[in-house]
């Protein structure tokens, strides 16, 4: 029997500028000179970029994010798709609209720095004619590009909507989210080349609070426990999809950055190091470093 090949996975945070980051992600005093994102990709081979879900890519930003991450060859940017096309749907967008998605992530796509754009449509975008539709249209719209759709509501998890997206070449968004009544569940869905896995918490009191902040949203820290089945779930991706995304959207004081470490260490990623300062505020990584140095 032939032996299935493991393919390339890439875990990191969603975002890198956050203010509660500061002297726990990022060192205290961290120089000016020194970017977060160049931070970063010294210890991760991704990040997924959130500023383009509330206004489209800017050129000039792209072309700077690939040159601060110049030092690391492996990196791979995923992009959040503008929410015109995902969560404002009383019109389609135009077509200056589309073209300025277009243009403003073509310095990713050109230098291959761009692992996919990730359409993520919320819990309320139920599985409707309508619906099928627009997506559909989305798709066809940014084709060109590598995709992965994230749709939150159970009337999704159907075999045919899978088998539409892997006719299409779309990969599923796997994702990890507190389980409500008519909440899709994890899964360990390849319909790609592309594999992606987003894990976002499960911080069930605010998660649908109407008042709740996205610091309230998304803090919370996966327990080793609560990881590892999903370390057993992107082992099962990466035999069948090329390249494979993990992202940590549990942002909250850097608690995406000590569970993308933990993913890595499970995924069998040995001898990285970890910031001092991040140690220091969450002790249990010591553990992960003695196991990293066996």
């Amino acid at each position: 029997m032939e032996k299935l090949q493991k393919h390339t996975v890439r875990v990191g945070p969603a975002g890198w500028s956050y203010r509660d980051w500061k002297g726990i992600v990022y060192p205290p005093k961290m120089p000016r000179s020194i970017h977060p994102l160049t931070y970063l990709s010294g210890f991760f081979d991704t990040v997924e970029v959130n500023t383009t879900f509330y206004a489209p890519p800017n050129w000039k930003h792209s072309a700077d994010w690939v040159g601060k991450v110049a030092d690391n060859p492996r990196f791979m940017f995923t992009l959040k798709l503008w929410q015109r096309f995902t969560h404002q749907r009383d019109d389609w967008p135009s077509g200056e609209d589309t073209q300025r998605v277009l243009d403003g992530l073509a310095p990713l796509a050109e230098t291959g720095r761009l692992g996919a754009i990730l359409v993520q449509f919320p819990w309320s975008f139920k599985r409707t004619p309508e619906n099928r539709a627009w997506l559909a249209r989305v798709i066809d719209t940014f084709s060109a590009h590598p995709l992965a759709v994230e749709i939150r509501h159970v009337s999704w998890n159907r075999p045919e909507v899978y088998e539409g997206l892997a006719e299409r070449r779309v990969a599923f968004c796997n994702i990890d989210q507190p389980l409500f009544r008519d909440s899709i569940a994890p899964t360990a869905q390849v319909t790609a080349r592309v594999g992606y896995v987003r894990l976002h918490g499960r911080n069930y009191d605010d998660w649908f609070r109407d008042d709740a902040k996205p610091k309230d949203r998304y803090n919370y820290l996966y327990s080793p426990g609560e990881l590892k089945p999903w370390v057993e779930k992107v082992e099962h991706i990466r035999m069948r999809a090329d390249e494979i995304f993990v992202i940590t959207n549990n942002h909250y004081r850097g608690q995406a950055v000590v569970n993308a470490f933990e993913l890595e260490a499970g995924l069998g990623k040995t001898g990285f190091e970890i910031p001092p300062h991040l140690v220091d505020a969450y002790p249990r990584l010591e553990d992960l470093i003695a196991d990293c140095r066996l």
